[in-house]
């Protein structure tokens, strides 16, 4: 008899187990009511706007969240994270937000760094790779004070100094002063928007004419035309150290782009938090999405749909 007792309470426990590890997960198919809706912020800007589609795509469809995103104007992304207003900011530039993220991040830790985004931000002075072939010297800045380089690219709209086409107005850049550092005779002339610098730029590549001109990495123009980034002085260490001092010259270093989250998102909603933290790409993965729509014509949403089709093997690693 106590054989049959041991026998049944053995079978009873595994069945107990078993059942245990079979019973309800976190997964996909949980219901929406039992997951908090991830409300991600939005800056104007494709790159950020393809970041925040890839991730509210996989995080519905495979992970069973409901996304909203929330457009930001203005500085009050930092404190809508921090309040939990918003849980989510995918792209920061520390040249863009040098003081708030020292505030946020480092003195108050109100809102969480979230790991690197993976794409690195290049903003500087640029070439068509085609001037390299017979003045391979302009790799490097150096070589723009020479009269022949100078020569290369005045007009008529600078007179004896050659041409720089800069950032459309008010775009915080600081072109004046490493030209006057660097004491360079050349003259900035100002597009009217992003727009007319970019018809700047391909009008001159189509004739194969010289151009130098302010522009950055990511953007969907180098699926397009073949740019070579000019070296400039690397940047003084105090450049983008916690408040950008005034006296410094910044030389546009490369930025590590990163994430912020809002500091109750792990207890929240541990899978998308982990999933956000995981969220890692190249320039080249932001690259060719940024052409489908701007050279395709495809919608964001098609291009984030046709990135997360052809790279599997990338964000399955996103998965928590």
């Amino acid at each position: 008899m106590r054989k049959q007792q041991t026998g049944f309470l053995l079978i009873l426990i595994i069945t107990i187990i078993f059942l245990a590890a079979c019973g309800p997960t976190e997964s996909p198919a949980m219901k929406e009511k039992e997951r908090p809706v991830i409300k991600l912020l939005q800056r104007n800007w494709l790159g950020f706007e393809l970041n925040n589609m890839v991730a509210k795509i996989l995080l519905e469809e495979e992970l069973g969240y409901k996304v909203e995103i929330g457009t930001v104007i203005g500085e009050e992304q930092f404190e809508r994270l921090a309040n939990g207003d918003l849980h989510a900011h995918l792209e920061i530039w520390s040249s863009l937000w040098a003081k708030e993220t020292e505030r946020y991040l480092n003195v108050e830790k109100s809102v969480e760094h979230g790991g690197e985004l993976g794409v690195l931000g290049k903003v500087g002075w640029f070439i068509p790779s085609y001037m390299l072939i017979e003045h391979p010297e302009l790799e490097d800045w150096e070589a723009l004070s020479k009269p022949e380089i100078v020569e290369l690219f005045r007009t008529p709209e600078t007179g004896e100094k050659g041409m720089l086409v800069g950032a459309p107005l008010n775009w915080g850049t600081r072109d004046a002063e490493i030209i006057q550092e660097l004491a360079l005779p050349y003259e900035i002339i100002t597009p009217e928007s992003e727009d007319d610098l970019i018809a700047r730029i391909e009008s001159a590549y189509q004739a194969k004419e010289p151009i130098l001109f302010y522009f950055w990495t990511p953007h969907y123009l180098f699926s397009k035309l073949e740019l070579v980034q000019v070296k400039l002085p690397p940047p003084n260490e105090a450049c983008y150290a916690k408040i950008v001092p005034e006296e410094v010259v910044c030389y546009y270093p490369t930025e590590v782009l990163f994430k912020a989250f809002w500091s109750g998102l792990k207890d929240e909603a541990p899978s998308a938090y982990q999933f956000l933290k995981n969220f890692n790409y190249t320039n080249e993965d932001q690259i060719s999405m940024m052409g489908m729509v701007e050279i395709e014509g495809r919608t964001v949403e098609e291009a984030a749909r046709s990135w997360i089709e052809n790279n599997r093997l990338t964000w399955e690693l996103w998965m928590p």
